[in-house]
C-alpha cells in the first residue's frame, strides 16, 4: 500500500473513516442486503464517536456498542443530545444481523432509520471535533 500512512491519534481521520461507511450505508444498491447497509451504519456511528475520544484525547473502550460509546462520553462530561440515544439499536447490525440465521431480516423502514441515526451521530460529532 503506498501513500502516507494514517494515523489513528487523528480524529480527523477516525471522522473520514466514519463518513466513507455512512457513504456506503447510504448505497442502497439492487442485491445488497440492508442488514450489510445497516452494519455499514453502525460502522459509522462507531467511528463517528471514536473520533471524538480521540480529539479528546481520552481513551475509547474497545466495543461496538453504541450505548457504552455514548454513555462513556457522557461520563467524560459531554451532554449527549436526546435523539442520539436512538442509536444505540445500531449495536445489533455490529453482529447479529451480518450471518443468516441470527435475526430476522431488516426492513427497509429499519434501514431507513438506522441510516438517520448514523447520520445523526456522524453530524454530532463533526461538531464536537471542529
Amino acid at each position: 500500500m503506498k501513500g502516507k500512512k494514517r494515523s489513528p491519534d487523528n480524529p480527523d481521520e477516525w471522522l473520514r473513516r466514519a463518513e466513507s461507511s455512512l457513504m456506503l450505508a447510504g448505497a442502497k444498491t439492487p442485491g445488497v442486503l440492508y442488514e450489510d447497509l445497516c452494519y455499514q451504519a453502525q460502522q459509522a456511528a462507531e467511528k463517528a464517536l471514536k473520533a471524538v475520544f480521540v480529539a479528546r484525547k481520552i481513551p475509547y473502550p474497545y466495543t461496538h456498542d453504541i450505548n457504552a460509546l455514548l454513555s462513556a462520553l457522557g461520563q467524560h462530561g459531554l451532554t449527549i443530545p436526546e435523539d442520539l440515544w436512538g442509536a444505540v439499536t445500531l449495536t445489533s447490525y455490529a453482529s447479529d444481523t451480518r450471518y443468516p440465521g441470527f435475526e430476522l431480516p431488516v426492513t427497509e423502514k429499519e434501514y431507513d432509520t438506522a441510516v438517520v441515526h448514523a447520520q445523526a451521530v456522524t453530524r454530532w460529532a463533526a461538531e464536537q471535533i471542529r
